[in-house]
Protein backbone atom coordinates (compact mmCIF):
# COMPACT_ATOMS: atom_id res chain seq x y z
CA UNK A 1 0.00 0.00 0.00
CA UNK A 2 2.86 2.33 0.78
CA UNK A 3 4.28 1.88 -2.72
CA UNK A 4 0.91 2.73 -4.27
CA UNK A 5 0.71 5.87 -2.14
CA UNK A 6 4.22 6.89 -3.19
CA UNK A 7 3.39 6.32 -6.85
CA UNK A 8 0.12 8.26 -6.54
CA UNK A 9 1.86 11.18 -4.84
CA UNK A 10 4.59 11.20 -7.49
CA UNK A 11 2.11 11.09 -10.36
CA UNK A 12 -0.06 13.80 -8.87
CA UNK A 13 2.91 16.09 -8.31
CA UNK A 14 4.18 15.42 -11.83
CA UNK A 15 0.78 16.09 -13.39
CA UNK A 16 0.33 19.20 -11.30
CA UNK A 17 3.68 20.60 -12.42
CA UNK A 18 2.87 19.76 -16.03
CA UNK A 19 -0.49 21.56 -15.84
CA UNK A 20 1.10 24.57 -14.15
CA UNK A 21 3.90 24.68 -16.73
CA UNK A 22 1.32 24.55 -19.51
CA UNK A 23 -0.62 27.38 -17.88
CA UNK A 24 2.43 29.58 -17.42
CA UNK A 25 3.69 28.99 -20.96
CA UNK A 26 0.25 29.86 -22.39
CA UNK A 27 0.13 33.07 -20.34
CA UNK A 28 3.64 34.04 -21.44
CA UNK A 29 2.82 33.32 -25.09
CA UNK A 30 -0.39 35.37 -24.84
CA UNK A 31 1.53 38.32 -23.40
CA UNK A 32 4.13 37.97 -26.14
CA UNK A 33 1.42 38.08 -28.81
CA UNK A 34 -0.04 41.28 -27.34
CA UNK A 35 3.28 43.17 -27.34
CA UNK A 36 3.43 45.81 -30.03
CA UNK A 37 5.73 45.13 -32.96
CA UNK A 38 8.50 47.72 -33.16
CA UNK A 39 8.24 49.94 -36.23
CA UNK A 40 10.27 48.74 -39.15
CA UNK A 41 10.48 49.73 -42.78
CA UNK A 42 6.76 49.53 -43.34
CA UNK A 43 5.35 51.87 -40.68
CA UNK A 44 1.83 51.72 -42.03
CA UNK A 45 1.29 47.97 -41.56
CA UNK A 46 -2.03 47.36 -39.81
CA UNK A 47 -1.98 45.79 -36.36
CA UNK A 48 -3.50 42.35 -36.66
CA UNK A 49 -4.58 40.52 -33.52
CA UNK A 50 -5.38 36.85 -33.83
CA UNK A 51 -8.36 36.68 -31.47
CA UNK A 52 -8.85 32.94 -31.95
CA UNK A 53 -5.28 32.21 -30.85
CA UNK A 54 -5.62 34.59 -27.88
CA UNK A 55 -8.83 32.85 -26.84
CA UNK A 56 -7.19 29.40 -27.02
CA UNK A 57 -4.19 30.62 -25.01
CA UNK A 58 -6.45 32.25 -22.43
CA UNK A 59 -8.51 29.06 -22.01
CA UNK A 60 -5.33 26.94 -21.83
CA UNK A 61 -3.92 29.16 -19.08
CA UNK A 62 -7.14 28.99 -17.07
CA UNK A 63 -7.54 25.23 -17.48
CA UNK A 64 -3.91 24.68 -16.50
CA UNK A 65 -4.58 26.53 -13.26
CA UNK A 66 -7.92 24.79 -12.66
CA UNK A 67 -6.37 21.33 -12.99
CA UNK A 68 -2.84 22.11 -11.79
CA UNK A 69 -3.47 23.73 -8.43
CA UNK A 70 -5.71 20.99 -6.96
CA UNK A 71 -3.47 18.27 -8.37
CA UNK A 72 -0.39 19.86 -6.81
CA UNK A 73 -2.17 20.34 -3.49
CA UNK A 74 -3.34 16.72 -3.40
CA UNK A 75 0.09 15.39 -4.37
CA UNK A 76 1.77 17.58 -1.77
CA UNK A 77 -0.71 16.48 0.89
CA UNK A 78 -0.09 12.79 0.09
CA UNK A 79 3.68 13.35 0.14
CA UNK A 80 3.51 15.15 3.46
CA UNK A 81 1.41 12.35 5.00
CA UNK A 82 3.88 9.74 3.74
CA UNK A 83 6.75 11.72 5.24
CA UNK A 84 4.97 11.98 8.61
CA UNK A 85 4.15 8.25 8.64
CA UNK A 86 7.75 7.41 7.83
CA UNK A 87 9.02 9.60 10.68
CA UNK A 88 6.58 8.00 13.13
CA UNK A 89 7.59 4.48 12.03
CA UNK A 90 11.29 5.31 12.34
CA UNK A 91 10.72 6.80 15.78
CA UNK A 92 8.78 3.72 16.94
CA UNK A 93 11.47 1.41 15.53
CA UNK A 94 14.29 3.28 17.26
CA UNK A 95 12.34 3.30 20.53
CA UNK A 96 11.73 -0.44 20.21
CA UNK A 97 15.44 -1.02 19.56
CA UNK A 98 16.38 1.16 22.52
CA UNK A 99 14.06 -0.82 24.83
CA UNK A 100 15.45 -4.13 23.55
CA UNK A 101 19.05 -3.01 24.11
CA UNK A 102 18.17 -1.74 27.57
CA UNK A 103 16.58 -5.04 28.59
CA UNK A 104 19.57 -7.02 27.26
CA UNK A 105 21.92 -4.68 29.12
CA UNK A 106 20.06 -5.04 32.43
CA UNK A 107 19.79 -8.81 32.01
CA UNK A 108 23.56 -9.12 31.52
CA UNK A 109 24.17 -6.90 34.54
CA UNK A 110 21.98 -9.11 36.74
CA UNK A 111 23.51 -12.35 35.52
CA UNK A 112 27.10 -11.17 35.95
CA UNK A 113 26.75 -9.08 39.13
CA UNK A 114 27.36 -5.78 37.37
CA UNK A 115 30.22 -6.92 35.10
CA UNK A 116 29.84 -6.58 31.33
CA UNK A 117 32.35 -7.21 28.59
CA UNK A 118 32.10 -5.78 25.14
CA UNK A 119 32.07 -9.19 23.49
CA UNK A 120 29.30 -10.60 25.71
CA UNK A 121 27.12 -7.53 25.19
CA UNK A 122 27.72 -7.54 21.42
CA UNK A 123 26.85 -11.22 21.21
CA UNK A 124 23.66 -10.98 23.27
CA UNK A 125 22.42 -7.75 21.67
CA UNK A 126 23.52 -8.79 18.17
CA UNK A 127 25.12 -5.39 17.60
CA UNK A 128 28.33 -4.70 15.71
CA UNK A 129 31.32 -4.20 18.01
CA UNK A 130 31.51 -0.45 17.40
CA UNK A 131 27.82 0.12 18.17
CA UNK A 132 28.04 -2.11 21.27
CA UNK A 133 31.09 -0.18 22.50
CA UNK A 134 29.33 3.15 21.97
CA UNK A 135 26.27 1.91 23.86
CA UNK A 136 28.35 0.60 26.78
CA UNK A 137 30.39 3.80 26.90
CA UNK A 138 27.19 5.85 27.15
CA UNK A 139 25.81 3.63 29.94
CA UNK A 140 29.17 3.76 31.73
CA UNK A 141 29.06 7.57 31.75
CA UNK A 142 25.44 7.53 32.81
CA UNK A 143 25.94 5.11 35.74
CA UNK A 144 29.56 6.03 36.68
CA UNK A 145 30.95 2.58 35.89
CA UNK A 146 34.52 1.45 36.42
CA UNK A 147 36.66 0.04 33.63
CA UNK A 148 39.10 -2.82 33.97
CA UNK A 149 41.50 -3.74 31.22
CA UNK A 150 42.75 -7.32 31.12
CA UNK A 151 46.25 -8.38 30.13
CA UNK A 152 44.97 -9.23 26.64
CA UNK A 153 43.61 -5.69 26.29
CA UNK A 154 39.90 -6.42 26.58
CA UNK A 155 37.83 -3.92 28.52
CA UNK A 156 35.21 -4.93 31.05
CA UNK A 157 32.73 -2.55 32.55
CA UNK A 158 31.89 -2.82 36.24
CA UNK A 159 28.63 -1.32 37.39
CA UNK A 160 27.54 -1.09 41.01
CA UNK A 161 24.44 -3.24 41.30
Amino acid sequence: MKTAEKLAAGWLLTLGFMFMTLSVSAAVEKNTMLKPIPPGIDNEAPDYINNDALYVLDITAKQGLIFGVPTLILGGWLSLNLYRKSRQENKALSQQTRFRLQSVFYQILQENNGRVTLLSFAMQSQLPAIAAKDYLDERAKEFNANFKVSEEGSVSYHFDV
